[in-house]
């Protein structure tokens, strides 16, 4: 059920749309005939699919074999060597990162997530809330760094008001870091935070997304995406938008010329099913955009989970505190076949995997490292061991270690000198 302040805010055009782009998970019936094919044979096939969208998407069983196979042994190798052949084909052999800085404005926040380990209330241990002097200050030193982006984030903060209005602060909240970092591409707030603007001030998502595109909003974080299953959504994350309210947003962002970028969080409760449904539902998306010429998503990111600081009834259910390092391999060669042309920059999460496991994953289908951030505390505060800030050089040490060329690009994959 949509809740009554979600549906004033989301476009009945992008509701419609987003019923029928949004992916189910298939039924492993739809898998069966591929289940004795062998393993290359099985990838050709995935490689043959068509490029138009909506052919590719009746392919949901083949894709969901795909998923489900363990690739084991040889066959794991066979995975790697064609998501690695299919990287080299659509991105070539440099790796790219972007020199950016990380912003988590709060951890207050008025939802629950079952993994979360970053939310606090007010007043409790470990809550925080930054003022717009520390975000300048630490922006103006991400410029002295070197920095090309911004990148903000945060809780749901019900205070978070100017003349109580939640939109009029976020325009605020851009207005400051343009003042202190002029030039500086920014990527904020997810498709969560802007409904939660929207919903907050009465107003639409659409008046939201043109007051902060005018305001310098430049692309959108594609968090809060999940899993988009709502079987998963359910225990994860019943708070927050439902797959078809995301996939709602995500439309009317990109109808208003923002990119964004799109996000897996996996390893934890999810089925090969629900991995199916979210990968397609994020290529069907990605035709809906190329249909009118909009911008899209422009990059992939694999969110392994992390648990060891998650609240204990999910920590206990998954029984893992940190990333199975082979599995997201797996998925991360799985997800680049499966999303092919339609999104080709993949990056991991050093964050989440270390620096060495994500240097692994350019071995795997990925052909960027991410940013330096400079800072982090979502996953951080969740118990990730992979640290908060990297330096080029390191990045580019990461890369030249497997034995591949680097280069820093902007945001939105343009290279730079």
């Amino acid at each position: 059920m949509i809740a009554p302040a979600v549906a004033a805010a989301l476009a009945p055009w992008a509701m419609r749309q987003a019923e029928s782009l949004l992916v189910p998970p298939p039924d492993p019936a739809a898998a069966e005939p591929f289940s004795h094919w062998p393993a290359a044979d099985l990838l050709d096939a995935v490689s043959a699919a068509p490029l138009a969208s909506r052919p590719y998407l009746h392919r949901a069983g083949l894709v969901l074999e795909l998923l489900r196979r363990p690739w084991l042994g040889e066959a794991g190798e066979v995975l790697r060597r064609r998501a690695d052949a299919l990287r080299r084909r659509l991105m070539g052999d440099t790796v790219t990162y972007v020199v950016n800085r990380n912003l988590n404005v709060s951890n207050h926040c008025v939802q629950h997530c079952s993994f979360c380990a970053f939310r606090r209330d007010p007043g409790e241990p470990g809550a925080y809330w930054l003022e717009l002097e520390e975000l300048q200050a630490r922006a103006a030193e991400a410029v002295r760094a070197g920095a090309t982006e911004l990148c903000l984030q945060g809780g749901l903060n019900p205070a978070a008001r100017l003349n109580g209005s939640q939109l009029a602060f976020a325009e605020r909240l851009l207005q400051v870091l343009r003042e202190a970092a002029p030039g500086v591409h920014l990527h904020a707030f997810s498709p969560q935070e802007l409904v939660f603007f929207a919903e907050c001030d009465g107003i639409s998502l659409d008046a939201v997304l043109e007051r902060l595109r005018a305001a310098g909003l430049g692309s959108v974080p594609g968090t809060a995406a999940e899993v988009l299953s709502e079987r998963v959504r359910r225990l994860l994350c019943p708070e927050k938008l439902t797959a078809r309210d995301w996939v709602a947003a995500v439309l009317q962002i990109h109808r208003h010329g923002l990119p964004s970028t799109s996000t897996l969080m996996a390893g934890h409760i999810e089925r090969s099913a629900d991995l199916a449904a979210h990968l397609l539902t994020l290529v069907a998306l990605q035709g809906a955009a190329r249909e009118r010429l909009l911008p899209g998503f422009s990059e992939f990111v694999l969110l392994p989970f992390v648990g060891q600081a998650a609240p204990a009834p999910l920590r206990s259910r998954v029984g893992r505190d940190q990333p199975d390092l082979q599995a997201m391999l797996r998925l991360t060669a799985q997800a680049r076949l499966v999303l092919r042309e339609w999104i080709p920059a993949h990056q991991p999460s050093w964050v989440k995997l270390t620096l060495a496991g994500a240097a692994e994953a350019l071995r795997w289908g990925c052909n960027d490292l991410g940013g330096t951030l400079m800072e982090e505390h979502i996953t951080t505060m969740a118990g990730a061991r992979g640290g908060t800030a990297q330096t080029p050089a390191t990045l580019a040490a990461a890369a030249h270690g497997v034995g591949r060329p680097v280069r820093q690009r902007t945001t939105l994959y343009a290279l730079l000198p």
